[in-house]
């Protein structure tokens, strides 16, 4: 859709609130950007509207504005328990980032008020306040508002309240989808009026899209706002001011040593497994004063190489975040976003619509999954009209990945050369592993979690896991030994020497933790001198497939959680604890052989 105004707020041709305008002006944003000079007319007239853009294009305001003044021009005004407008995101920290926008324009008008629901809260906390000042605007993740909707037993109508309303809009839509957040979003659906504007945002379209698109909007209104390549004019996905490379296999400095970009370029290379964490730590060191983001590919892996990296790169805070993680998540988002300089290492839970001041480099250390969030991933960078970095270390044997990005997402990268200056670091990682056990264990698993995410890469001809090299990789771990899983099984790996000690001597900094391991030693050994052994009559699952065991397991957490009705602990050790003591309790029953525990306790994922 062309865009025919000259980019003030004022051009619009429907005239915005004088205290819309104020605030805008109070954020500093004196013009539109092209998604928002296309989007606020529509959904100002009426239309349902299905925009793409790429991220960082200042798709917020583009339905922020909007809500509000499709509730100031309302017939009747609203009430206390009505609400007329609904945002769902799929992340909580998206969600809190457009609270938050809200929020701002709502100091301007406090007629209206505004709830955030989303997980990692106590619900019934949620139910209360809402019982008590209602909301007329409600920003939400998909699982919590579901779970909102079936709470009428307990006194909130929250059905009810939708009857009024006047906005609906689905941000990261596509996200909301790949999530599988699709059965709950069919569910919320179902409560809704169908007289409504409805508008779906996202920076990619997807056939599950398509079919959201079918389902909840009236003849909509379908705006694509693309970026042009600089140097052939061919739409591109990510934001023009963003410089976009990867690393190259090889070694040497290389690069004239003049200005800021030549050092730049001298610090980045394509490493082995055995390299990679070396140079990721030596860019973070010459960096210290920016602000960057590192992506890992688990759990398992951002617990373990954020733990290593507070201890390598000093006088830096550094933040850790994935989708594991309850309370504690909401705080360190917030404490990130209000630094000037410090590091985040995360999973792809960051990779969609968060919006985080100032980003300076956005590092993935792992390859995501898929293209798309590859694509995402950079774009927490580069933001409306701001300039940016972005940097994948890639193996030598993931190069062509270059090529598939190029041509699949229109993503060019740019080749860079290697890193110099880089320092050995993994013998002060595999100290921290020898001093502690809990970080030996976060190491173990980590590695076994990183190999099934390989195998779970949607480009398999590029990510192979039989072309790894474990060996390589275990060092780039700092293991001190290798883990059991069926991967290695059988396998001799002579370029791998592990640690000259015996792990099981290696003891938990937690007293409690080490006192329970000590205890359980101590039955094994009973075990094994009673002849108490019974693996021979138990039906072992060490030869099942990882990623089978892993799925299993997933699904009992899964189970788990909805049983607690979203209420968690804030200590994870406390609950790696009593995790152990679980497992204690079946070896003593023989539900459990030995070598099954000692997999649990050191080699399992929490990818």
């Amino acid at each position: 859709m062309e865009n025919t105004t000259d980019g003030t707020w004022d051009s619009l041709a429907g005239k915005l609130n004088d205290k819309i305008l104020a605030a805008l002006r109070e954020l500093k944003f004196t013009h539109m950007t092209p998604v928002q000079a296309a989007c606020i007319p529509l959904f100002m007239s009426n239309k349902d509207v299905a925009a793409e853009a790429v991220t960082g294009s200042g798709k917020t305001l583009a339905f922020v504005i909007p809500v509000l003044e499709v509730l100031l021009r309302r017939e009747e005004k609203l009430k206390k328990m009505q609400v007329g407008a609904l945002v769902v995101t799929p992340t909580r920290e998206l969600a809190m980032q457009i609270s938050e926008v809200i929020g701002h324009f709502l100091q301007k008008f406090p007629q209206f008020t505004q709830m955030l629901m989303i997980g990692g809260n106590n619900p019934m906390e949620d139910v209360e306040k809402f019982k008590e000042n209602g909301a007329n605007i409600v920003v939400a993740t998909p699982g919590r508002l579901e779970d909102m909707f079936r709470r009428k037993g307990d006194g909130v109508d929250l059905a009810g309240s939708v009857k009024s309303l006047d906005v609906l809009v689905l941000d990261e839509a596509d996200r909301l989808l790949d999530m599988g957040f699709e059965n709950s979003l069919n569910a919320i659906l179902s409560f809704l009026p169908k007289q409504r504007r409805t508008g779906l945002f996202s920076a990619t379209q997807t056939q599950e899209l398509d079919k959201l698109v079918r389902a909840g909007l009236r003849n909509p209104v379908r705006v694509a706002v693309k970026e042009k390549g600089v140097a052939d004019g061919a739409a591109r996905r990510t934001p023009s001011a963003l410089s976009n490379y990867y690393t190259v296999s090889g070694a040497g400095g290389g690069g004239p040593r003049g200005d800021a970009h030549a050092v730049f370029r001298r610090l980045l290379q394509v490493c082995r497994a055995d390299r990679k964490f070396n140079a990721l730590v030596a860019f973070l060191r010459q960096h210290k004063h920016q602000k960057q983001l590192v992506f890992f590919s688990t759990c398992a892996c951002v617990e373990y190489f954020g733990r290593a990296l507070e201890t390598l790169v000093k006088r830096v805070p550094v933040h850790c975040i994935h989708g594991k993680m309850k309370h504690k998540r909401n705080k360190i988002f917030a404490d990130f976003r209000a630094v000037k300089s410090g590091i985040l290492v995360c999973t792809d839970v960051m990779a969609r619509g968060i919006d985080i001041p100032d980003v300076n480099w956005v590092l993935q250390y792992d390859p995501p999954s898929s293209a798309s969030a590859f694509v995402h991933r950079c774009g927490r960078t580069a933001r409306i009209g701001n300039r940016g970095n972005a940097l994948v270390f890639l193996l030598p044997m993931e190069e062509s990945y270059v090529n598939f990005l190029s041509i699949n997402q229109k993503c060019p990268l740019e080749k860079m050369p290697a890193v110099s200056d880089v320092v050995d670091v993994l013998p002060k990682v595999k100290a921290l592993a020898q001093a502690d056990r809990a970080i030996f264990d976060k190491g173990m698993k980590a590695f076994v979690s990183y190999v099934q995410a390989y195998a779970k890469h949607e480009c398999s001809l590029i990510f192979r896991v039989k072309d790894l090299d474990f060996a390589s990789m275990a060092r780039g771990f700092a293991l001190l030994r290798l883990p059991k899983m069926p991967e290695l099984r059988g396998k001799s790996f002579p370029d791998f020497q592990p640690a000259p000690l015996d792990t099981e001597n290696i003891r938990y900094k937690d007293k409690q933790r080490e006192k329970l391991r000590q205890k359980t030693l101590v039955e094994l050994k009973l075990r094994r001198r009673e002849g108490g052994d019974d693996r021979a009559a138990k039906k072992p699952v060490r030869n099942q497939a990882w990623s089978k065991q892993k799925a299993k397991k997933d699904r009992r957490k899964k189970n788990a959680t909805k049983r607690k009705h979203g209420q968690s602990s804030d200590d994870e050790d406390t609950e790696e604890l009593l995790k152990d003591t679980r497992l204690l309790k079946k070896l003593r029953k023989g539900q459990i052989c030995e070598e099954d525990f000692e997999r649990e306790i050191t080699g399992g994922a929490d990818h």
